[in-house]
């Protein structure tokens, strides 16, 4: 007869310093209504990082998103979406996310930050959940992240559409967003 041995693991915390943004393990994805369906999309290529700091609410985050890598399933699309009438990548390549405050609601905090996409910069606020922090395969402590919010293309200068009858257009003007943020602790 064997007895079962415990272990006492603790699961670690997410502690003050730098945590930089796994591209490998995240996903900056968006959804936008077109005609009777929506359009789901990500961008590929991203990078960013978290600033925990001592006192949470304190702690910072940014990211910069290269709009060349859009992907939506649909090459086509997506090169539509990469020249003037959307994103204008030849004027203006890459979107950033820079927080600027942070604060508890409910069992989550709600992330402010300063959104800059087509020259323009507007406050964006995301519901943010901390998923966990834990020790990955590789040894790395890793914390996850979901952050989700709305913007308004149209506020960003992101106007391209066809116009329907009745008043209607081809897209719709509220553009989803949901980050999926893996972070590892730097040493």
């Amino acid at each position: 007869m064997t007895t079962p041995t415990t272990s006492t693991l603790t699961a670690p915390e997410l502690t003050p310093g730098t945590w930089a943004i796994d591209p490998a393990h995240s996903e900056i994805a968006f959804t936008v209504r077109h005609l009777m369906s929506k359009v789901r999309g990500v961008f590929r290529e991203f990078d960013g990082e978290l600033v925990i700091a001592d006192d949470v609410l304190a702690s910072t985050a940014r990211t910069t998103i290269e709009l060349t890598s859009v992907d939506t399933g649909s090459p086509q699309r997506d090169q539509h979406l990469r020249s003037g009438d959307f994103f204008g990548v030849e004027a203006q390549p890459t979107m950033t996310f820079v927080s600027t405050s942070l604060r508890p609601v409910g069992d989550g905090y709600h992330l402010t930050g300063a959104l800059t996409l087509n020259g323009q910069t507007r406050e964006v606020e995301l519901a943010l959940e901390q998923l966990g922090v834990q020790v990955d395969a590789y040894a790395r402590t890793v914390a996850g992240f979901e952050a989700t919010g709305q913007i308004s293309r149209k506020e960003f200068g992101v106007n391209g559409n066809v116009p329907l009858d009745g008043d209607r257009f081809l897209i719709g003007d509220t553009v989803a967003i949901t980050l999926t943020i893996q972070a590892v602790r730097q040493a």
